[in-house]
């Protein structure tokens, strides 16, 4: 799966030249999602960066450090953006216009660019200069109120959902799409990727469900939220968990099958006063093998029950490498393989390691434009960086 230059060319993406201004968790993934697909992405860096700021989703890009809040290194990406199809910014409301680096000034500059800027709460609002996170982002979108167990406070997850998926994934999505329209009009637009309504337009089931009885009951006592026994995780003999999801009746009876038990001697399944007993009852079956017989009892099924894979374990299951679902990179670190899969284009991820910051600043400037005068006055006034300071200028 490694990238290799006519693999490159072939994919989806091939061409595009994003610049992508260093940021936390969500711009990195959408820079990474569109350097995965072919795309030429290069992470403009601070000249120094601390450890916590670092960027793990850095796979196909190439790094320029360059100091923003000084004019000569705005007026660097200036001329960068001139040549660019996509800039992708993750400041918080008018900082890149403080630097003169606004919509009005770089679109007035090149008219095709597409101007991606992602943050928490939007371009507008109330919010729209606070400081935010994840957690404060899914609050805001209403989807935090209904995730948690019944009597217990609302419980975040780990930052997927309002990070990754409203904002990286999300904003990626817009940058496509607006590629998709720039082929037929030649204008570039702005994206205001806020990951507040990334995440809420995710909930969207949510919100079209919520007259179906799907959600009737208080957080933590419904279907698809840790209520129903059949939708549930246990814990197996070896500490080790599996993951039941027979919703359908179909599906529930083979559950109830694989777990020795007989329908007719059991409560309807959508019972729901009997959902919190028969959740006992599961549990303590479920205690009494381990993860691995469970699988065999249950793999080749269609009773909807999966092991709970552990990171350490899932790219040796069996359906994953039957599918090359992770891939490994020149460091031997595991990830997973870009997705959705494409039949004639696919995804060739790079396998080289992340770019050290400033490792392709020269290039990447000489490629643009620049004379090597230039760069070395830019060096000298440490407008610009070099992750190695013998570089040869």
């Amino acid at each position: 799966m490694c990238r290799r230059s006519q693999a490159a060319a072939a994919m989806a993406l091939s061409g595009v030249r994003v610049l992508e201004l260093g940021g936390l968790a969500p711009a990195p993934l959408c820079g990474m999602i569109l350097a995965d697909f072919g795309a030429r992405v290069v992470r403009v860096d601070r000249l120094t960066r601390s450890p916590a700021a670092s960027d793990v989703q850095g796979r196909g890009k190439r790094s320029l450090a360059l100091d923003l809040k000084r004019p000569q290194g705005a007026a660097v990406l200036r001329r960068l953006c001139r040549g660019a199809d996509v800039l992708i910014e993750p400041f918080r409301h008018g900082v890149m216009e403080k630097l003169g680096l606004g919509p009005e000034v770089l679109l007035q500059e090149n008219p095709s660019l597409i101007y991606a800027r992602l943050t928490g709460f939007g371009q507008t609002g109330k919010y729209a200069k606070s400081a935010g996170h994840d957690i404060n982002y899914l609050a805001l979108s209403g989807v935090l109120s209904n995730l948690g167990r019944k009597d217990e406070n609302p419980y975040a997850p780990v930052n997927l959902l309002a990070d990754f998926a409203g904002g990286g994934v999300m904003c990626a999505l817009g940058i496509v799409i607006a590629l998709y329209e720039r082929a037929t009009s030649g204008r570039g637009q702005i994206i205001d990727a806020s990951m507040v309504e990334g995440v809420a337009y995710l909930s969207s089931f949510l919100w079209k469900s919520q007259n179906a009885g799907i959600w009737s009951r208080p957080r933590g006592e419904n279907l698809l939220d840790g209520g129903a026994p059949f939708y549930e995780i246990y814990r197996t003999s070896d500490g080790k968990f599996m993951a039941v999801g027979a919703i359908e009746p179909q599906f529930y009876e083979q559950l109830i099958k694989g777990l020795g038990l007989d329908s007719n001697e059991l409560p309807m399944q959508m019972s729901i006063s009997d959902w919190p007993e028969m959740k006992k009852k599961f549990a303590s079956i479920f205690a009494q093998k381990t993860q691995a017989e469970w699988c065999s009892i249950f793999d080749g099924t269609d009773a909807c029950v999966t092991p709970v894979l552990s990171l350490n374990d899932v790219a040796s299951h069996q359906h994953n490498k039957q599918r090359s679902s992770f891939i490994k990179n020149d460091q031997g670190e595991i990830s997973p393989r870009p997705a959705p899969l494409l039949s004639r284009t696919p995804a060739v991820p790079s396998c080289e390691r992340d770019p050290f910051i400033g490792e392709h600043t020269e290039e990447i400037l000489l490629e643009n434009g620049f004379t090597k005068q230039e760069i070395a006055k830019l060096h000298s006034d440490k407008i610009i960086g070099f992750s190695k300071p013998k570089a040869n200028l």
